[in-house]
């Protein structure tokens, strides 16, 4: 068998690099060579976590580190997703192609496989066009690309329209056996302006019809999890949970890889509350007095509030805090990544969804899997002291909670497993780009 060399395109988002970069340590732990592509600004960013200034991450490691341009100006604001997102949807065509014929010809590397992250499938038609294999891996719930594949039945079933848009406002299923969704769950169309989400819309519709071209669809999520959905999309391949790795014989690069800690979105932090928010959080942490950790970001206006009980700090391993047998609960955004960590540590959740598709996670967490329960809001549209503290001593004082996610927990290490369906899968993949010809 030869040795593969992979080539790595996440979307230059902190949630969407980890998943990736986990992928890519377990086929570097398994013999192939890794191309990790960030563009040049996050690249920086993942590289200075490390205290490394160079590509790769050690002498003796399959992952090299690179970047391409982002095709906007010196002068662009690089921590303004819109303008990077549409300027990477637009150069990534040219630049691709000349950063694998770079490769060839300066380093002599011949790239045998793309993976893309769904986000970016736009380099699946460069990486078909020039010979090359390619995979996609879904950083999302399997039931949010099952939503995206849909999308022609939405249209004809009168839920969106033609722009994406929610049409009326009900519930719907995609299948007899599909978890109900309502209109709320469409997450192109949450928490964006419509202009934006119009851009995400068009995106996906064209990440759907470019999958096509893929000889695998990856994703990070199980039939234990999500039965309904991958019977739903039965290209699909489950190769979850992706976790990180927190060896004490790595170095520090190995362990922080693919992390550029002061915007890690991964963690615990809410998005951006006004302050009136904050201060609800704030004492509402200080009112269930329960020693608390919270990571927020340098920027907020967290650091006025210091608590009596709790601790405060800019990023943290969340994957490593949330395996400590003192946590008790996770206040999460519910992204897919989040989720997938809480679960995998059979920890209860309190769900505070901001945009997207952490909507539908929170109802599947709350509803289906019945391992958490979600904040309600008040008269003035904010999650008050009050019902925080009383949402977390229910959390906590329920048998049923906690019995459901010790369960799932077993379910989802036990996959993982040598033997388990997930490890199965992976190894599966493993021996195709093995016995690629290069």
């Amino acid at each position: 068998m030869s040795v593969p060399t992979v080539l790595v395109l996440p979307l230059p988002a902190q949630g969407h690099i980890n998943p990736m970069m986990i992928l890519s340590q377990r086929l570097a732990e398994n013999g192939c060579n890794i191309i990790f592509v960030n563009n040049e600004f996050i690249h920086k960013k993942v590289l200075s976590s490390m205290g490394n200034q160079e590509g790769g991450v050690n002498r003796q490691s399959r992952i090299k580190l690179v970047s391409m341009p982002d095709g906007l100006g010196s002068d662009a604001d690089r921590n303004n997703f819109r303008e990077v997102f549409v300027s990477i949807k637009k150069n990534i065509p040219a630049m691709l192609e000349k950063l694998i014929e770079d490769l060839r010809l300066k380093d002599g590397i011949i790239v045998s496989c793309v993976v893309a992250d769904s986000a970016m499938a736009g380099a699946l038609k460069i990486a078909s066009k020039i010979g090359i294999k390619g995979v996609v891996l879904y950083p999302a719930s399997a039931a949010m690309l099952a939503l995206d594949c849909s999308i022609p039945k939405l249209i004809d079933d009168g839920i969106i329209d033609s722009n994406g848009l929610p049409v009326t406002q009900k519930t719907f299923q995609l299948s007899p056996s599909f978890p109900h969704m309502d209109t709320g769950s469409i997450w192109w169309a949450k928490g964006v302006d419509s202009v934006f989400g119009n851009v995400i819309f068009n995106n996906v519709v064209d990440a759907m019809q470019t999958l096509e071209l893929t000889e695998w669809w990856l994703c990070n999520s199980t039939p234990d999890l999500e039965p309904q959905a991958l019977s739903y999309v039965p290209k699909l391949l489950p190769i979850g949970p992706l976790l990180r790795s927190y060896d004490d014989n790595q170095g520090v690069s190995e362990r922080s890889l693919g992390q550029f800690l002061e915007e890690d979105l991964s963690c615990v932090h809410l998005a951006h509350f006004d302050k009136k928010q904050f201060t609800e959080l704030a004492l509402g942490l200080e009112l269930t007095n329960r020693p608390f950790l919270w990571v927020v970001r340098q920027d907020s206006s967290s650091h006025e509030f210091k608590g009596n009980q709790g601790k405060i700090v800019e990023w943290a391993p969340q994957q490593k805090v949330l395996s400590h047998p003192a946590i008790a609960c996770f206040v999460s955004h519910c992204g897919w990544n989040s989720t997938i960590e809480g679960l995998s540590n059979g920890v209860p959740f309190l769900c505070w969804p901001c945009f997207g598709d952490q909507f539908f996670n929170k109802t599947y967490i709350c509803d289906e899997l019945k391992v958490g329960l979600e904040f309600d809001l008040d008269e003035n549209g904010l999650i008050s002291r009050e019902e925080i503290k009383v949402k977390v001593d229910k959390v906590l004082s329920d048998e049923n909670i906690r019995s459901n996610s010790h369960v799932l927990k077993e379910k989802l290490l036990n996959t993982i497993k040598d033997g388990g369906r997930s490890c199965e899968n992976i190894n599966k993949f493993i021996k195709w780009l093995k016995e690629l010809k290069i």
